[in-house]
């Protein structure tokens, strides 16, 4: 082989000379071996000429290759079309221009006929003819065509690289490839070294990639003026592309064609009548069509939905030797071809509008367009990809029209008016304007093609959606601000490197990260190509059922995994044929499946690069997922309501009712994409915890904080943080320590809370001794009521912060800070009483506020407390609840010295201005009282309050003050004792001003309290005889230094009675009393048989009158009479019974009296129930107006005499009394009827006594012992009744009116 290189200059030649040699070298190797000489001039001198030797001999490898290139052209002949007739014309353009632009129908040759004109022209010998088309289908169909017309096998003299597959050598002139593929190479090749031709074709359709390569090549061309590029393109708006490419000419190329008649049939017609639904437009249309000759019709149509819908329709009408064929890209493979199988009679096509230009579907005569089409468009609103359904452009109108034309004459049917369509855009936006950028920025950045508004795109795209592009690969963490402006990031510049979507791109950088990178690999993969799970239209429910077995309730993503290694199991089990198989029975796109393991060989190669490795270990779900989340950030929902999500932005998502996870609506997900439809839905759904994505968005998350607060347990001060992530709360509330977010706040807090309010685990002598200093001056507030004497709290905060330095802000730093600081200066933080006294405090003697309040033998503690609105104001009793029962309200009324004066003060303000007049000024005249009067006379005994308030007040003035003048309930809460009741570990049970009703509101507590202290065995139950020891009146324990008393007593039960302790004396006597009754009933014989005996008939029928049911109750309560009456004669001779001779001697006393005793009770009791019987016999029947009232009074009065247990309880000694009042109503009554007015004026007397009898009962408080005196004023308003009606029959005492008021006056 001879050199091009002169011997002479074997050793080193000169820049000059190389750049000559190298132009007779193939493009790709010319600025390779210039930078191979640069680099060959900096070697050592005994280097350079071995390497100088090889360069040489490289530069002859390459010149003669070209050579053979050169003779090896494939000869070209060229087919009858269109584009042949100016193929001379094309041919000078190419040559005289470094780009042409070639618009032509669909059918002029154009694609294929072009690469073999630039044969011609012997483009292809320096460098491939590049040919890119939109997909991948097309580029090995095309490839396929020129090879068979340039009589060479596929691969050879013209060949093809699709991703995953490349079939181009040496020996290859024309390499066809996807849009997609010449971008990649791109970012290996900045300058296209490995062309000398570049054809575009398909560039009408203005996907991304192809504007994204005429924008670089727009920069490439002036620096390779080798370098021809030819752009073809429909006759859509060729004039842009010229004007890119500074007025490039712009050849027309007609197609074959037929004429095509437009019809339009809008679905309202100008009159606003004919309204129709598009379906039943399309089925006029097609009867319209009828009447024509045959031919097959095609009908454009939105998606998948209208499609079903149109055919199930058109299937309904029944069109005789017609098949309706559904063609949109979902379909599977086989029901895709079906359009290009022969047929007979008539088809009607439903296709999406992927039948405008992408695939020709033959035999079409007429078209049926709805005028139409889902849309791919961002919004930059709502940042998702939508895809709405608007009306197309004019060009995709005459698109669709000329699918019409291409057998014979045509028609088309537009179902929209004429005006309609003119009002149209003339173009469809292209696909620039219409999606996000973010792959696009990805690129330009990781090649350096500078800032994207200066990139010379065909059309600049909207300035928001460059923005978004940003933002998304900002969500990503592609790119970040540095210096001001945003630059890749490693996890940028790795994103670059992938060759896949940008989303899914980061899900793999993260996956090597969460050791999740082989299943993620796999799914993204999966998620790039179409779905390969098929839904055939008339098998749906079937596939359904077979892709149920790959279905994960939690994740779609995880159904794909499964997908995949189902597929991988039965690779290797299985035969080619047997696997083919198995996918169609599964409805699983065979083709789908090998082009997804493509990509997955494709991304390891690529991550192999990145320096990635993949584990085969075991991966979990919260690894696969927290990895797909990195790249679905903000495609993350929280559900809300009605299986509706709140999304990123305020956004709100539906989940796909065909997700696998659609039925479980978990909490919180993330989608795959976001698709505007007839709403916005999220497509291929997985749960995800919301913690997962904190760590994934560190540049994106929002932190809040609210509520900083001091905490004890910690130390340090802390707040709630809430975390959001594109408005979405991840995280809620979470306590974290505050000192970093802000130390100014923090050391506040810290200084108030754990040094001022002493919250706080540290435990320094100065907190102790200050707090001691603050105690006893909040003491003296609380007694003196006034809040002026110690300084307030912001004081004592800056005490602090003056003598702390600015960096402490917690229990550590202070703790180290203080170690050092005490040892010079011990005092530094103690407050002296001068600075912690705002002003003077009132001189007051020690006695007028006592730590302590004695009561006979029991001393207690006071605690004061100064604050209106609490229920603890003024002063406080601290009562044990076992002492509860042993208070009594004797001298609380007297409050305590200091309050005296205020508590005589508003008592005197409180009377009626009749009086309050006579005491004026009211705080003199309390000085008077205060120095006079004292809570014990000169006997020491108790004085009450208001009645020595009043006579010292007589004294003085002589005004009588009655005690129910003073407006005591009135009083202000602190001028009252409250009372406190603890129990045994001293926290408060119940607290109230009113004693008596503490007393009997807790005393079921009172007693448990009192059990607990009794000794055991003192309580029993299940007594039938007396066989215990003495039962005392009275039981004292001592607890905690007091004395505790209780009172036990006999208590009655059913059968038999038991031993209880009482809290308060009287309450043990009832309950003793009736206990007593019930064992002495027990230990004697029943009297009952001797009843029987000697009692007449005539008294046996008159007990029958009882009014209560059996007559047994009632001799039951005649003997319990008998025994109380004869317990009350033993008691009164012998004294209480407490000891068992006592008793036995009381039962021996009861059993020989008892049966004489009930004889006589039960004769008395039959007289006054007879006697009751017949004047309730008088009372039936008609009664006259002016007797009503009388009638309901007798009743009353006849009901209080006669009920259920009236003989105990009135008692046998006042049988006589009762049978004489018994008989006064009965002549009350004979006296009604002959003058009712007398009667009307003694019943009003007597219920003005009844009346003040009631309201003095009504004042006792609950529990407390009714006086005597008080009981014995029933009785007498009995005696009134019967000097009032039955004067004749006399009563038992002197009475009147007057006597009974004086007797209620002394209670």
């Amino acid at each position: 082989m001879s050199s091009h290189v002169p011997e002479s200059e074997v050793a080193p030649f000169t820049y000059s000379q190389l750049t000559e040699l190298t132009s007779l070298c193939m493009t790709s190797d010319r600025f390779r071996f210039q930078r191979r000489f640069k680099q060959i001039q900096r070697l050592e001198s005994n280097k350079k000429n071995q390497a100088f030797a090889k360069l040489s001999n490289d530069i002859d490898r390459s010149i003669l290759l070209k050579e053979q290139r050169q003779a090896n052209l494939p000869k070209v002949e060229y087919p009858d079309l269109p584009v042949t007739e100016q193929k001379d014309k094309i041919s000078d353009a190419i040559r005289d221009n470094q780009v042409v632009i070639i618009a032509g129908e669909t059918g002029s040759g154009k694609t294929t006929q072009i690469p073999k004109i630039c044969l011609e022209l012997g483009r292809g010998v320096n460098g491939l003819i590049g040919h890119t088309q939109p997909r991948r289908l097309a580029a090995r169909s095309v490839a396929t065509r020129i090879a068979q017309e340039l009589n060479s096998e596929l691969g050879n003299e013209v060949g093809f690289k699709i991703r995953f597959s490349d079939q181009v050598n040496e020996r290859s002139y024309v390499k066809l490839m996807t849009d997609g593929i010449l971008l990649a190479e791109i970012q290996q090749d900045r300058f296209l070294n490995q062309y000398d031709t570049i054809i575009i074709d398909e560039a009408h359709e203005r996907s991304l990639n192809i504007d994204f390569i005429l924008g670089i090549l727009k920069q490439l061309l002036p620096k390779r003026p080798d370098l021809k590029l030819i752009i073809t393109s429909a006759t859509i708006d060729p004039e842009r592309f010229s004007n890119h490419f500074d007025n490039a000419p712009i050849i027309q190329v007609s197609g074959r064609t037929f004429p095509v008649e437009m019809r339009y049939r809008p679905l309202v017609d100008d009159e606003g009548e004919n309204d129709r639904d598009q379906t039943q437009a399309i089925i006029d249309a097609v009867n319209e069509l009828g009447n024509h000759s045959q031919g097959d019709i095609l009908v454009f149509l939105s998606g998948e939905r209208d499609i079903r819908d149109t055919a199930d329709a058109l299937t309904q009408q029944k069109f005789r030797h017609t098949e309706i064929v559904p063609l949109y890209a979902r379909l599977s493979a086989a029901e895709q071809n079906k359009i290009f199988q022969s047929h007979s009679g008539r088809r009607i096509v439903l296709a999406t509008n992927v039948a405008e230009t992408s695939l020709t579907v033959p035999g079409i005569k007429y078209v049926i367009d709805p005028g139409t089409a889902r849309i791919s468009r961002y919004s930059v609103r709502s940042k998702v990809q939508r895809l709405p359904i608007e009306p197309i452009s004019q060009a995709s109108a005459n698109q669709r029209a000329g699918r019409c034309g291409r057998v014979s004459n045509g028609i088309c049917i537009r179902l929209y008016s004429e005006d309609d369509y003119n009002n149209r855009d003339e173009f469809t936006d292209p696909e620039i304007l219409r999606t996000n950028l973010a792959s696009v920025i990805l690129q330009m950045m990781a090649l350096g093609l500078g800032k994207i508004d200066e990139f010379p795109f065909v059309q600049m795209p909207d300035s928001r959606s460059i923005n978004d592009g940003f933002n998304l690969l900002e969500e990503l963490g592609g790119v970040a601000k540095n210096t001001g402006r945003l630059s890749l990031t490693t996890i940028g510049r790795q994103m670059a490197r992938l060759p896949i979507d940008p989303r899914y791109a980061r899900m793999i950088i993260q996956a090597e990260k969460q050791n999740s990178l082989r299943d993620v690999l796999v799914i993204t993969a999966g998620l790039s190509i179409q779905d390969p799970r098929e839904r055939p239209q008339d098998k749906r429910q079937a596939a359904d059922e077979k892709h149920q077995a790959f279905a994960n309730k939690d994740s779609d993503f995880l159904a794909l995994l499964t997908l995949w290694i189902a597929f991988k199991d039965k690779q290797l089990e299985l035969t080619n044929n047997q696997l083919r198989k198995w996918c169609k029975q599964n409805f699983i796109n065979y083709l789908r499946m090998r082009e997804w393991q493509d990509i997955v060989s494709q991304l390891k190669k690529s991550i192999a690069e990145l320096g990635f490795s993949i584990s085969q270990s075991d991966t979990d779900y919260q690894g696969i997922h927290q990895a797909m989340a990195s790249g679905l950030l903000s495609h993350i929902g929280n559900k809300d309501k009605d299986k509706e999500y709140l999304g990123a932005r305020n956004s709100r998502f539906m989940l796909f009712p065909g997700s696998g996870i659609a039925k479980t609506s978990p909490k919180w997900l993330m989608v795959a994409e976001l698709v505007d439809t007839s709403r916005l839905f999220g497509r291929m759904g997985a749960k995800i915890e919301p913690q997962w994505l904190e760590s994934l968005a560190p540049h994106l998350i929002k932190r809040s904080y609210s509520e900083p607060h001091w905490s004890k347990k910690q130390g340090v001060v802390q707040a709630f943080e809430s975390v959001t992530l594109y408005g979405l709360p991840l995280v809620t509330k979470r306590r974290v320590a505050y000192s970093q977010i802000d130390p100014v706040v923090s050391r506040e807090l810290f200084i108030r809370e754990a040094l001022v309010n002493q919250d706080t685990k540290l435990n320094d002598d100065f907190l102790t001794e200050n707090q001691l200093e603050v105690d006893e001056i909040k003491g003296l507030e609380d007694k003196t009521r006034r809040r002026d004497l110690l300084v307030d709290e912001d004081a004592l905060v800056e005490f602090y912060a003056q003598h702390i330095p600015a960096h402490v802000c917690s229990e550590a730093s202070f703790n180290k800070w203080w170690r050092k600081a005490k040892s010079t200066q011990p005092d530094l933080l103690t407050y002296s009483k001068q600075m912690l006294l705002k002003n003077s405090p009132v001189k007051s003697h020690q006695y007028d506020f006592p730590e302590t309040w004695q009561q006979g033998n029991i001393t207690l503690r006071l605690d004061y407390h100064f604050n209106p609105t609490d229920i603890d104001d003024g002063v406080n009793l601290l009562v044990p609840l076992s002492l509860l029962n042993q208070l009594s309200s004797e001298g609380f009324d007297w409050l305590v010295p200091g309050l005296r004066h205020e508590l005589i003060v508003t008592l005197i303000k409180s009377l009626p201005k009749r009086l309050r007049r006579n005491f004026v000024p009211a705080p003199n005249y309390a000085e008077a009282c205060l120095a006079d009067i004292s809570p014990l006379d000169k006997k020491g005994q108790a004085v009450d309050f208001l009645s020595a308030l009043s006579h010292k007040l007589k004294r003085m003035t002589g005004v009588d003050v009655e005690l129910d003048d003073w407006q005591v309930d009135s009083l202000p809460s602190h001028l009252r004792f409250n009372f406190k009741v603890l129990d045994d570990k001293n926290k408060v049970i119940k607290q109230g001003r009113d004693l008596l009703a503490l007393q009997h509101e807790l005393q079921g507590k009172v007693k448990q309290s009192l059990s607990k202290i009794a000794k055991p065995g003192l309580e029993k139950t299940g007594i039938t005889q007396w066989d215990f020891e003495q039962l005392p009146t009275e039981y004292i324990s001592k607890q905690t230094g007091f004395d505790v008393k209780a009172y036990p007593a006999l208590v009655a039960e059913k059968n038999a009675v038991a031993i209880k302790l009482f809290d308060k004396p009287h309450m043990a006597e009832q309950a003793h009393q009736l206990g007593l009754r019930r064992l002495v009933s027990l230990s004697i014989p029943s009297p009952i048989k001797y009843l029987h005996e000697k009692l007449p008939n005539k008294a046996k029928l008159g007990l029958y009158f009882n009014p209560f049911g059996k007559i047994a109750a009632l001799i039951d309560d005649v003997i319990a009479a008998a025994i109380d009456e004869l317990l009350a004669q033993y008691r009164a001779r012998h004294g209480d019974i407490r000891t068992a001779e006592a008793f036995e001697a009381c039962c021996e006393h009861v059993r020989a009296e008892i049966n004489d005793r009930v004889l006589v009770i039960a004769q008395k009791v039959e007289t006054g129930l007879t006697k009751a019987h017949q004047i309730k016999k008088k009372m039936k029947g008609n009664v006259p107006m002016t007797m009503i009232n009388a009638y309901g009074d007798i009743k009353q009065h006849l009901d209080s005499l006669v009920f259920n247990g009236f003989v105990s309880d009135i008692g046998a000694e006042r049988l006589n009394d009762w049978q004489r009042y018994i008989e006064g109503i009965a002549r009350r009554i004979d006296k009604l009827v002959i003058d009712p007015t007398k009667d009307r004026l003694h019943q009003l007397n007597v219920e003005k006594v009844a009346s003040e009898y009631t309201k003095k009962c009504q004042k006792i408080p609950a529990g407390a012992p009714v006086p005597q005196e008080l009981k014995e004023v029933r009785w007498m308003i009995e005696e009134l009744r019967v000097s009032f009606f039955a004067q004749q029959l006399g009563t038992a005492m002197p009475i009147s009116t007057k006597r009974i008021m004086n007797q209620l006056d002394s209670n």
